[in-house]
């Protein structure tokens, strides 16, 4: 019995509190390890705490080690730069700038282009006047001969030797029919040498190659009862030439003053000469 008693003596607590028990069990192992793990836990924080506490100072310390050496300044070249100081000549004073030209007022100027002249065929027969169309007929080239007005009007009624109290009659014309004798014949504003200029700045001479020398041809078209033109032709030989001539007669939009008869305006076929030169 003593010697149990003293064996007994020598069991840890935890033997004690789990003699006749199941040691496999979780709590033992807990119990049994606890001061082992107290010890280590103490051990590692405290090294921890130090390595902490200590980082300061061993970062202090190696920034000293590292630092290069200090230079040290002389006082006497400081002094020396301190009792040599530079005394500025004091800068002349420049002349004040003279005052700007007094700018004279622009008299205002609208801007005037005069566009590039096209070269223009050179019409070689003037066009005769109104008065000597009327005289004879007009053609493309000239020719002597008997005066033949271009229009004869028609002889008078023979008289009856009585005296009636009733006003003549004029004939009434067709309004329709297309004229070549009238009374009065058609005429452009500003006359016929108005109307060549027209077509002479309106002529666009690229069409034409510009070596076909002198060119001719007759222009005709029908001056309607409200002045303005419709069935225009040309009857010369160059294609070119008669298609170029016609679109600008189309082309000029002025109204002429129809052609008469009897005061009434009637319809009429308008013949225009037409000669250009072409120089390559």
């Amino acid at each position: 019995m003593a010697n149990e008693n003293v064996y007994n003596s020598n069991l840890t607590l935890d033997e004690i509190v789990f003699e006749n028990r199941n040691k496999e069990y979780g709590a033992y192992d807990l119990r049994h390890q606890y001061p082992k793990l107290l010890t280590k836990s103490f051990i590692v924080g405290t090294a921890l705490f130090l390595v902490a506490a200590l980082s300061p100072f061993i970062y202090l310390t190696i920034k000293r080690l590292t630092e290069p050496p200090k230079q040290e300044v002389k006082a006497d070249l400081v002094e020396i730069l301190q009792e040599d100081k530079i005394i500025e000549q004091p800068k002349e004073e420049e002349p004040p700038p003279p005052p700007p030209p007094k700018e004279e007022e622009k008299i205002e100027v609208i801007q005037n282009v005069v566009p590039e002249p096209v070269k223009a065929p050179k019409i070689e027969t003037p066009p005769p006047p109104i008065s000597k169309q009327l005289e004879t007929t007009t053609g493309l080239t000239n020719q002597e001969g008997v005066k033949a007005p271009a229009y004869t009007p028609p002889p008078p009624p023979p008289s009856t030797g009585t005296r009636t109290s009733t006003a003549e009659v004029k004939p009434q014309v067709n309004e329709n029919q297309v004229y070549t004798e009238v009374e009065q014949t058609a005429e452009f504003p500003g006359g016929i040498n108005a109307f060549r200029n027209k077509v002479s700045s309106n002529f666009d001479g690229s069409a034409m190659n510009g070596d076909e020398g002198t060119v001719k041809t007759e222009i005709t078209f029908v001056v309607e009862r409200d002045g303005s033109i419709t069935d225009v032709k040309a009857s010369g030989g160059n294609s070119d030439f008669n298609s170029e001539a016609i679109r600008t007669i189309k082309s000029i939009k002025n109204k002429w003053t129809p052609a008469k008869i009897n005061g009434q305006s009637v319809r009429y076929r308008f013949r225009l000469p037409l000669t250009m030169n072409f120089e390559g």
